[in-house]
């Protein structure tokens, strides 16, 4: 690759105030990026401006990804640099459509993050069918990246190592096959509903799975929209409300509450999300849903606090009872599935975890994470890189140390949730794990699969990683067995991970086996990632 100019491109949140808030960080990331490709005697040129009006240099909306992309040359090289979450699909048309090397590059920082935009970008290509390749890094001045930044600017494209992924042999399950074949019978038979309260949250443009792809696994999509949810939302009336409240604060859980709603977590918003949870089921129940995945950030941050507290307590067996109109609890005692972000690659996932888990008399709690960050552990208590998995309140309570009693709830962020609504965070409890995304490439609808720790950590460790990422939301520390830091990175098609525990080490293998078997019968093409079974 002879071009002496490389373009740089910065895609942004589609909020001004997270755009504002998040840009020193960017600026730092272009300015130790564009020292180190000019060290490699070529020119680092951001192909849009900072505008000083909106105090950040990002790309703010899809028409402006557009604009920036029709001024250059097809056949340009061009890097994507994240520090920030970002909206995927302001950049996405243009890159479709671009000719040219393309390499995206985030930040090693939990702080905004940089890494999760950046994976949800890549998983968003992939679906696309657009090359790309991919790097990362702390500083920007390390051997593994500087190598692999060599090698971009030489070929025009980045290897990896990913000798950690292996396809799927069924016969590895022959003792998890017939229970594999009769959930995957049943699915077929009687159908599956995924209620979607309005598809393509937050430019996740890799999280809609095509329907032609849903339905020869039985699965189909009751497409409702937010504007159902939010008057479901004002039909409920307080005295039910502050019934879910009473449960909640009855279990011991912890709310922060202060009187400024513009930046404290109010009463008021808490009972306004314990309306949203009620009418959630109560949708649930009239659509005959076995999952559903409302869009949290961006539909309803106008109209209502966040969703957040809302889908943790849909995610666990242990939660109120929602009553329906005429008073009767909804699937009283069971899990109602919730995919955050209305990501319906978690949607499918997280029944498929859900059947298999209550087959096998497992723990069916199950959620998405985001892959925020991860670092080695500095308090010398695991000799191993761990993991930060995070997301903003999905997290059921019974994957937190001590349950609802370790749960506590604080102010959403203002920068994202003008109308705040509280968190539902906790600490992951140590236990046994099984992980998976399925993610589409192309065409296809993939599963990769794999097993993992939780570990327990001292406080003050926790608490540093939580400080470096999102302090009001709750936190898992993770290792994946036979994958490290850059083969995830290197292979992950998603800013999300699904997680589910499992009792006992045995049991975990158990239920990873029957799930990679379930998602095979159904004919997902399925990929076992880390140590070989």
């Amino acid at each position: 690759m002879n071009t002496p100019e490389i373009l740089l491109f910065a895609s942004g949140d589609l909020r001004e105030s997270a755009n504002k808030i998040c840009w020193p960080a960017q600026a730092e990331l272009e300015k130790s990026l564009t020292k180190a490709v000019e060290a490699r005697g070529r020119t680092l040129r951001r192909a849009h401006p900072y505008n000083a009006e909106s105090e950040h240099g990002f790309l703010s909306s899809q028409r402006a990804g557009m604009n920036a992309f029709a001024g250059i040359d097809p056949d340009a090289p061009v890097i994507v640099s994240e520090a920030v979450w970002q909206y995927s699909h302001h950049v996405l048309p243009g890159l479709m459509h671009h000719r040219g090397p393309i390499l995206t590059v985030a930040n090693w920082s939990g702080q905004w993050p940089g890494l999760v935009g950046m994976l949800n970008l890549n998983g968003s290509l992939t679906k696309a069918g657009v090359p790309y390749s991919t790097l990362w890094s702390e500083n920007f001045d390390d051997a593994f990246f500087l190598d692999k930044l060599d090698e971009w600017l030489a070929t025009g494209t980045v290897t990896h190592d990913t000798s950690h992924v292996r396809e799927f042999d069924p016969a590895t399950a022959a003792a998890q096959s017939k229970l594999a074949k009769d959930i995957a019978t049943d699915i077929r038979r009687n159908k599956v509903i995924l209620g979607v309260f309005d598809e393509g949250c937050m430019g996740m443009y890799n999280a809609i799975v095509p329907d032609a792809l849903m339905a020869p696994l039985g699965m189909f999509k009751e497409r409702l929209s937010q504007s159902t949810l939010y008057y479901e939302t004002t039909q409920v009336t307080d005295a039910e409300a502050e019934t879910v409240l009473a449960w909640l604060e009855n279990t011991g859980m912890t709310f922060h509450f202060g009187n400024d709603p513009a930046t404290e977590l109010t009463r008021a918003q808490v009972l306004d999300q314990c309306r949203m949870y009620i009418a959630a089921c109560r949708l649930a129940q009239d659509f005959d849903c076995e999952a559903i995945g409302i869009q949290y950030q961006q539909g309803l941050k106008d109209l209502l606090p966040a969703s957040d507290l809302v889908e943790g307590m849909l995610n666990n067996d242990d939660r109120p009872d929602a009553p329906s109109r005429s008073g009767v609890p909804i699937r009283s005692g069971q899990a109602i599935v919730h995919f955050n972000e209305v990501d319906e690659c978690a949607g499918i996932d997280g029944i498929l975890t859900n059947r298999v888990h209550r087959a096998l008399g497992q723990p069916v709690e199950t959620t998405l994470h985001d892959i925020r960050w991860g670092d080695m552990d500095r308090s010398g208590t695991v000799d191993d890189f761990v993991w930060v998995f995070e997301i903003s309140g999905a997290t059921p309570p019974a994957h937190h140390i001590d349950g609802w009693r370790g749960t506590e709830s604080l102010r959403q962020p203002e920068m994202y949730f003008k109308l705040g609504g509280g968190t539902l965070k906790g600490t992951a409890k140590p236990g046994d794990i099984v992980w998976s995304r399925l993610f589409v490439d192309g065409d296809v609808l993939r599963m990769d699969i794999g097993l993992g720790s939780v570990v327990a950590l001292p406080d003050a460790e926790t608490e540093r990683r939580s400080q470096a990422t999102t302090p009001q939301w709750p936190i898992m520390h993770a290792v994946l067995h036979g994958v490290d830091r850059d083969q995830l990175m290197a292979r992950h098609k998603a800013n999300h991970i699904q997680v589910a525990y499992a009792n006992t080490p045995q049991d975990a293998r158990d239920a990873a086996l029957t799930k990679a078997a379930l998602a095979a019968e159904l004919g997902i093409l399925v990929s076992w990632c880390g140590t070989p079974l």
